[in-house]
């Protein structure tokens, strides 16, 4: 009874549940109502009557006697020697054979050998990996990063070549739009002669005036040095066409100019005709030496026409070298001032 009340006591939860009749809320109610002094203290456990008391004292039981079982301890018997026969020796316990020194010298000959092998390869690789790098870096140099190194010189030097070109550039557009400005000073410039001068020729047919005839060849020599210096702008851009329309109307001018000139002007304004003439007949297919014809003829227009028999020889004989086309900052050659003629009564 003793056993069956220490059962009790010390079955866990998983053990009571076991037990058919007992749910696992009777085996928690079982548990904490511990520890029993007896075994009728177990009736007192709410849901516990006589017939589950009797299935738990045969589950005691059989877990006594299973645990009795298993104690038991099975004996072998003993194998019984071998009988020796006669004439029969004893059986000797093997013997370790110890290797033998050539054995021992073979094995260390080849362990030598592959150390030897481990490090000629690793000095193979290592040759290898050299060479590599020996031969690789100037064929790399020489095919990658030189040419890469050219190119990049070539590309900054075109860079700078067209940051100058873009200078230029913008010099040429300074200069092209001075020299517009300077065509357009001389396009007004020319216009207003003319307006003058068909104001005096009016003028005259009123009223014939030696001053004003000798004003109006003022003006119209003035329109012949205008004329011949927007020829040279047009020369300067390479307007053909502009610059022969220009010269051919310079030779009209002095032409008709020539008609009433003094003898002793005579001789320079042919000189000046026939520079005209040359620069016609290279315009526009050689442009090149039709400028300088246009250069003398209009330096000889600056230097004036002889104003008396003296100043012929120094006229004459003296024969200007071509000057420059302006290109930079040319500048209107200065109108001579004209006097506004006033009517007579």
């Amino acid at each position: 009874m003793s056993d069956f009340l220490y059962f009790l006591n010390t079955a866990d939860h998983e053990t009571l549940i076991n037990i058919s009749g007992i749910s696992n809320t009777l085996a928690e109610n079982i548990i904490s109502a511990r520890p029993f002094d007896t075994v009728d203290d177990l009736l007192l456990v709410h849901g516990v009557g006589k017939n589950l008391l009797a299935r738990m004292q045969s589950f005691a039981a059989a877990q006594e006697r299973s645990s009795e079982s298993q104690a038991i301890i099975t004996v072998n018997e003993e194998a019984l020697p071998a009988q020796i026969g006669k004439g029969q020796s004893a059986p000797q316990s093997p013997v370790e054979e110890k290797p033998s020194f050539w054995s021992r010298l073979g094995q260390a000959f080849l362990n030598f050998i592959r150390a030897l092998f481990r490090l000629i390869a690793t000095v193979l690789v290592i040759a290898g990996i050299g060479a590599v790098i020996y031969f690789g870096m100037p064929f790399i140099n020489d095919n990658f990063i030189m040419p890469l190194q050219r190119n990049t010189a070539q590309i900054n030097q075109l860079e700078n070549e067209i940051a100058i070109l873009q200078t230029q550039l913008t010099e040429m557009n300074s200069r092209v739009s001075v020299i517009e400005t300077t065509i357009e000073a001389h396009t007004a410039s020319i216009a207003k002669l003319e307006e003058m001068q068909a104001t005096l020729e009016q003028e005259i047919s009123n009223q014939n005036n030696s001053v004003m005839t000798a004003l109006k060849r003022e003006i119209i020599l003035t329109r012949a040095i205008e004329t011949i210096a927007r020829a040279r702008l047009f020369l300067s851009q390479s307007n053909f066409g502009l610059a022969h329309d220009d010269v051919q109307t310079t030779r009209d001018i002095l032409e008709k100019l020539i008609v009433d000139a003094p003898t002793y002007q005579v001789e320079a304004l042919n000189l000046i005709i026939m520079r005209l003439d040359f620069a016609l007949n290279n315009l526009p297919a050689f442009p090149v030496i039709a400028v300088d014809d246009v250069d003398i003829a209009w330096q000889l227009l600056m230097m004036g026409l002889p104003n008396s028999e003296k100043d012929i020889v120094a006229t004459v004989t003296s024969t200007p070298t071509p000057a420059p086309i302006p290109t930079s900052s040319p500048t209107p050659e200065a109108t001579p001032s004209v006097i506004a003629p006033t009517a007579t009564p």
